[in-house]
């Protein structure tokens, strides 16, 4: 990858649309993760889908998209691989349509394959499978017998203990670990009191989940870490700072999803930032800052600041 970012499913719609934005590159990105793709086409969730929430964005889309063969068949063929990475965002309610799904992309151009067990905005699949270890591995260990691309399962905030779901998600062939998907929320009109959101609930992402996320990636890189497993820290990054917190916490790369709602360009500033802060501390890779948090609070809040 050519950037530690990654542009976050749902977010860039299938890629080509984000390069509409004036000023931005796909080289501004390691890799961009499209978005939720299930076996047949979905219409997605009633309205309404996207709340902003202070610091914050609650969405419940519903994994709207055309279906895996119209995804590999029209959208893959207009990508341009030279520029960046791109990686499937695999979505399904059984784990027979999870692997459906991966056996489609397997066949295709794409760099690697996300599974998304961890959508907290549909009734059915993502929530439930991950939120559970058993069911979270049996995923895993399923979509690997379907396919030789890399793996990244993708591990919800919703759940007892991310460590262990972590674990047997590695043990059943994961190659990386996307951390975290949004957590669960919802919001009320009180004028009319009901639900803003039409599926009630909803994912909640932006800096008011920062803390978590951080938090999150800092366990799962104590199981990932010894065993070489990559992490995709994300959660409310929307600034080089943020980006660096999850680096030292133990993520290889960073994904970035809200911030481009209010700041296209965000990526290019946090590159730039993130180059800034090697230079400043002599370093020559971000490989040496990962996972490099130390024991100890900081003695000086201020400076830290």
């Amino acid at each position: 990858m050519a950037s530690p970012i990654v542009l976050l499913s749902g977010c860039v719609g299938f890629g080509n649309e984000y390069t509409r934005v004036h000023g931005f590159s796909n080289r501004d990105a390691g890799a961009i993760v499209l978005k939720g793709t299930t076996l047949h086409k979905r219409a997605g969730n009633a309205p309404h889908r996207v709340f902003e929430t202070p610091q914050g964005m609650l969405n419940a889309i519903g994994l709207q998209n055309p279906g895996v063969d119209a995804v590999v068949r029209e959208i893959l063929p207009r990508l341009d691989f030279s520029e960046t990475r791109f990686i499937a965002n695999a979505c399904g309610s059984t784990i027979e349509e999870y692997v459906e799904v991966c056996k489609r992309f397997d066949d295709s151009p794409i760099d690697a394959i996300e599974i998304n067990i961890s959508c907290p905005n549909v009734k059915e699949g993502g929530v439930a499978f991950g939120n559970y270890p058993d069911v979270s591995g049996q995923v895993i260990a399923a979509c690997r017998q379907a396919t030789t691309k890399p793996l990244i399962a993708k591990l919800s905030p919703n759940q007892t203990d991310i460590r262990e779901n972590a674990r047997r998600c590695i043990d059943a062939g994961a190659d990386g670990l996307a951390v975290i998907n949004t957590v669960m929320g919802m919001a009320v009109d009180v004028e009319s009191r009901r639900p803003v959101i039409g599926n009630l609930q909803g994912g909640l992402s932006g800096p008011a989940i920062k803390p978590i996320a951080l938090l999150k990636v800092h366990q799962v890189h104590e199981v990932a870490g010894p065993h070489g497993i990559p992490i995709i820290g994300q959660g409310g990054i929307c600034s080089a700072t943020d980006a660096l917190e999850f680096i030292i916490a133990g993520a290889t790369a960073v994904g970035i999803g809200t911030a481009l709602f209010y700041d296209p360009l965000v990526c290019r500033k946090i590159n730039e930032g993130i180059s800034t802060y090697l230079q400043r501390h002599g370093l020559s890779s971000i490989s040496q800052l990962v996972g490099a948090l130390s024991g100890g609070p900081v003695k000086d809040l201020a400076a830290a600041g």
